[in-house]
């Protein structure tokens, strides 16, 4: 999988831009405040309909103009797909092959992106609420299910909260109803936590294999999933992990209501990670929880091809800088050859050129994007 081409209109800096890129490695180089960032985030938003740097989209709508649109070109085994985002007040529109998306849900997917950034060293150092997002997003893109289960779980965990403190401050008293939304999240609930328990399985046999090459086999990481489930039933079946759920809000219910929130279920439960037995969270030195943060996306890498049957595109917003020579060079070569990459960066001395293999260089001024010319 990589993108051929991409469109932008009046979108962050830019008021209009048609850029086409290599199926190998693409280098942004500019700047700070250019729009190196702006152009990676389109890719992302174009892939899953969102940016990783703002949670309201009027920040992506140009200024004093009512939309943005993004538009790209998305080649695969299976043949070309054009892809369509246009962002406004009214909310999002959402075209494949031109023809528009009921469901957001049925969009994402088309295009699969696996974002590295500085800030990716919160997967280690951030709070569970970090890596649940990280989570959440990540194996949205490579599952409609799970994306569908994920975004019913949140939807009736909203309702759920909401009554439980109508229940608090006595202005509801039907516990029937609440019954019934404990029984809705026990199943939704159940879906996400033997999903994610699936995939960071897998996940974790990648990361392993990468984090030990990169440190010479001096260390071995792993992934232990922290739930209020015990940890000697965590391989339940969806079915076990339902009952299981229900019987805990019946116990926890007189608790919630007390509380007037949702205490049991996936949106509480979170990833450690360990090196060599130990949390690298909190006993890590700062190498080994980037290596950790590192492991982990490359991992995402393996994982979605092995999951949808196409490599991802590969987004590395200035990360270069922020590894060392042999942190850098293993990443460099984990792509090489492998996956359509975009590289940020303010000089090309922050690249190693002798394991970039002939890389396509644009430059980024002020919202314009040109391609260097081979020498």
């Amino acid at each position: 999988m990589y993108l051929s081409e991409l469109q932008l209109n009046h979108y962050r800096n830019y008021e209009s831009v048609d850029v086409h890129f290599s199926p190998d490695t693409n280098v942004l180089i500019g700047e700070n405040a250019q729009g190196k960032t702006n152009l990676l985030e389109a890719i992302y938003v174009l892939a899953l309909a969102r940016s990783h740097r703002t949670n309201t989209d009027r920040e992506l709508i140009q200024w004093h103009e009512d939309f943005a649109k993004i538009t790209g070109l998305v080649q695969r085994s299976a043949g070309k797909t054009p892809l369509e985002l246009v962002l406004s007040q009214k909310g999002k529109k959402a075209k494949v092959n031109h023809l528009e998306q009921a469901k957001l849900s049925q969009y994402i997917g088309q295009l699969n992106v696996v974002l590295f950034a500085p800030e990716d060293l919160n997967i280690v150092k951030g709070s569970p609420a970090v890596r649940r997002h990280f989570i959440d997003m990540e194996f949205g893109q490579m599952s409609s299910k799970y994306l569908y289960n994920i975004s019913q779980y949140k939807s009736i965990l909203k309702q759920r909260n909401q009554y439980l403190k109508q229940l608090q401050r006595r202005q509801a008293k039907d516990l029937v109803y609440l019954g019934v939304l404990s029984d809705q999240l026990a199943a939704y609930g159940a879906e996400v936590t033997v999903a994610r328990r699936q995939f960071l399985q897998q996940m974790e046999k990648w990361a392993q294999k990468l984090h030990q090459e990169i440190t010479k086999d001096r260390e071995v990481l792993t992934f232990k999933y922290q739930s209020q489930i015990p940890e000697e039933q965590l391989d339940q079946s969806v079915e076990e992990f339902y009952q299981q759920f229900q019987t805990l809000y019946e116990k926890q219910q007189i608790r919630e209501v007390e509380q007037g929130t949702t205490l049991i279920g996936p949106h509480r439960d979170d990833v450690q990670f360990l090196v060599n037995d130990k949390d690298v969270q909190a006993f890590g030195s700062q190498g080994q929880q980037r290596t950790t943060a590192l492991s982990v996306k490359l991992a995402e890498i393996d994982l979605m091809k092995a999951q949808t049957g196409e490599y991802p595109i590969l987004l590395l917003d200035d990360v270069l800088s922020e590894l060392d020579d042999l942190r850098q060079t293993h990443l460099l070569k984990t792509f090489q050859n492998k996956v359509q990459t975009f590289l940020t960066t303010t000089s090309l001395e922050n690249v190693k050129k002798e394991i970039i293999a002939t890389p396509r260089v644009f430059t980024v001024t002020n919202g314009v994007v040109i391609e260097e010319q081979a020498e």
